[in-house]
């Protein structure tokens, strides 16, 4: 199906930063590295990646508002749409030349995301998704896995680092998810983990205290490809929740009951 003019100008944004992307990872080593929080870093790539999106996306669509992972928000004439970027995802990853991250957009549309495309450029994956129109990799269709037990199941999630909070809650989770499931896996990098599960290469994902700029496209990808997504509680507000639990509808409910099982310990 041929791509629309909105996903093309998006295509268009990722695919240039993407190009900035692969050329610093060939020369991470030699990155100007600044420290943004505890285990937290931000690299000039980041910087150079936002700065590539925030000027493509602002010529092809003069007004539309940003929320960007650095920059933060950025308020536009137009009140109705917005960009959710997240220039480099998986950015330690990056820093430590694992080839796992991606650059993240999504347009909000009267508060729902309505197209995405998530974007690793070392693997050339192109993944996107526009709402109703199902969900792709390079254009070949995805769908979610279709088992329907835990005890199948490969779940993805992530593990807080030094300076997050919830090490006490993640613990119990992971003790109670490894007792029910067939494995569990973490890539580092969100939207990789959403990608994932949209293509069935991962059955579910959860975690907790996220950005809207990890969660937004990667959660259109997970619903165009047949797959339930909401925050832990099982409400659907996740990008005001920070927090995502995903698969298809019989995994997306036992992962919330098991997480349920947990509690809440911290």
């Amino acid at each position: 199906m041929p791509a629309s003019a909105l996903m093309n100008v998006m295509i268009a944004a990722a695919r240039k930063a993407g190009r900035g992307l692969a050329r610093d990872f060939g020369e991470v080593e030699q990155l100007q590295v600044s420290i943004k929080g505890p285990a937290n870093f931000a690299s000039s790539a980041d910087h150079r990646s936002e700065e590539t999106l925030f000027r493509e996306l602002s010529k092809a669509r003069p007004g539309y508002g940003f929320l960007m992972e650095e920059r933060g928000v950025v308020e536009g004439p137009d009140k109705t749409h917005r960009w959710i970027v997240d220039p480099l995802d998986g950015t330690t990853n990056f820093l430590h030349g694992i080839p796992l991250f991606t650059i993240a957009i999504a347009l909000e549309r009267d508060g729902e995301i309505v197209a995405a495309v998530v974007y690793n450029p070392i693997h050339d994956e192109l993944y996107t998704a526009e709402k109703g129109q199902g969900a792709f990799v390079n254009n070949r269709r995805l769908r979610v896995a279709a088992r329907k037990t835990l005890a199948d199941a490969v779940i993805a999630t992530g593990i807080p680092h030094r300076g997050r909070a919830g090490h006490a809650r993640f613990l119990a989770e992971c003790k109670t998810l490894m007792g029910q499931v067939a494995g569990i896996r973490r890539t580092g990098a969100a939207t990789i983990d959403l990608a994932w599960v949209a293509a069935g290469r991962f059955d579910g994902y959860a975690e907790h205290n996220l950005g809207a700029w990890d969660l937004a496209a990667g959660s259109l990808l997970v619903r165009e490809a047949g797959g339930h997504v909401s925050d832990i509680d099982g409400t659907p507000n996740i990008l005001k929740a920070g927090s995502i639990v995903a698969g298809n509808a019989h995994i997306h409910r036992a992962l919330l009951e098991a997480l349920a099982e947990a509690g809440t310990a911290d």
